[in-house]
């Protein structure tokens, strides 16, 4: 995990498989970010080839979060099987969700 200031964007990155071993670093570094009170976070997603219901449930106590924090999250994937979780479960009615990081950044 990482996290860089683009643009006055937070940007949250993950990479390789978020399951219930990895999902703990995800919380701690989007609660870190989430807690300085950005305007925006994103998380970049586009390196990540695996998620399980664990990191959905991280994701979606994120954005409860950001939005009682006052700021926005948005999710960067393109990988076609870490997308279809999100369709499959619905969350992509939830989640502001783009297919690049320029994208998301921008809004």
């Amino acid at each position: 995990m990482s996290e860089e200031t683009r643009d006055g964007v937070s940007i949250v990155r993950a990479a390789g498989e978020i399951d219930i071993a990895t999902a703990p670093a995800l919380r701690g570094e989007l609660e870190a970010t989430i807690g300085r009170r950005p305007d925006v976070v994103v998380v970049d997603l586009l390196g990540v080839t695996f998620m399980d219901s664990t990191a959905l449930g991280v994701l979606v106590g994120a954005l409860k979060g950001c939005r009682e924090a006052g700021c926005s999250m948005r999710i960067v994937v393109s990988d076609a099987r870490v997308l279809k979780v999100f369709e499959i479960t619905g969350l992509t009615e939830l989640f502001s969700i783009f297919s690049a990081l320029d994208e998301a950044v921008q809004g």
